[in-house]
């Protein structure tokens, strides 16, 4: 029922922007930074002559990339399907800003994020010392070991800074070079087909089907359709279904067995209340003989 908040919400939509690119783990926005760090280790891991810890590294690096590379497909298919293309409802279509005291919140989290993605790197090796120094000595020698952890941090961060630079100065010159100028919008081309309407734009299933097909076998999507039998039908449908996999396999079927079992003694919960006192009279004598013996 969203679509096209983007143009309505511009602040709300960047806002959400910069929360889902750092929840992503890109840089240089905080959950790059523990992300990256983890990454190298395990990659020193892999590069170290102990077997056992190459294949631990190359598992954490396997895992990494497979959860990063999701979240990634995730937050991207949240954004498009909220703040891009047409509105889906009349609720969307008359959307408009947040207040301030909604946006402000955001905001405060936004410039956090960035602030420890871009203040990080050169932070984190100046406080590990003194955070290892209270937490676990032990572990102080092993912090000289990670300093040249950090160094391909600070030069990713560095990276990332100038190219952000590079976009705000070619954006500013853009818009020196159009002032005065008059700028006019125009529809997107719609291959010649006069009418589109919301309901051509990609879904929340259709946005996932690529990943859900590569998933196929673990994921087990249902899908059913009507056939189209004639040059102008009336109507198709079609519908995608995929279930939770632990959901379905695991914790509902040991919760329905857990319940089977425990439906057996429904027979002790049938509303007499004297029996009820009964059954705190006995286990109070039960307990009072135990603890007497």
């Amino acid at each position: 029922r969203l679509g096209g908040l983007l143009k309505r919400m511009p602040k709300s939509a960047g806002l959400f922007l910069i929360a889902a690119a750092a929840i992503c783990g890109l840089p240089p926005l905080n959950g790059f930074l523990g992300e990256f760090l983890v990454f190298l280790g395990a990659l020193r891991g892999v590069l170290s002559s102990d077997l056992s810890t190459g294949v631990m590294g190359a598992t954490v690096i396997g895992g990494l990339g497979l959860i990063s590379g999701l979240a990634v497909a995730c937050f991207t298919r949240a954004f498009g399907l909220t703040f891009l293309g047409e509105p889906r409802s009349n609720e969307a279509n008359h959307a408009h800003e947040a207040a301030w005291p909604m946006l402000l919140p955001m905001a405060l989290l936004a410039a956090a994020c960035l602030a420890v993605g871009l203040a990080g790197p050169w932070f984190l090796g100046s406080l590990l010392p003194e955070t290892l120094r209270v937490t676990c000595p032990a572990a102080i020698g092993a912090a000289a070991r990670l300093d040249d952890l950090f160094a391909p941090l600070q030069g990713v961060v560095t990276v990332v800074v100038l190219l952000l630079a590079l976009i705000a100065t070619l954006t500013l010159v853009r818009r020196v070079l159009l002032r005065g100028r008059p700028i006019g919008e125009a529809g997107t081309w719609d291959c010649g087909y006069l009418r589109p309407t919301a309901r051509m734009e990609y879904t929340a299933s259709s946005f996932a089907q690529p990943l859900a097909a590569l998933f196929r076998t673990v994921l087990r999507t249902r899908r059913s359709a009507t056939a189209i039998t004639d040059e102008f039908p009336r109507g198709a449908k079609l519908e995608t279904q995929t279930g939770d996999l632990f959901a379905d396999r695991l914790i509902d079927p040991a919760f329905r067995r857990v319940r089977e079992a425990l439906s057996r003694l429904r027979w002790i919960q049938h509303g007499q209340v004297r029996l009820y006192v009964l059954y705190i009279a006995l286990t109070l004598l039960a307990l009072l003989i135990w603890k007497l013996t």
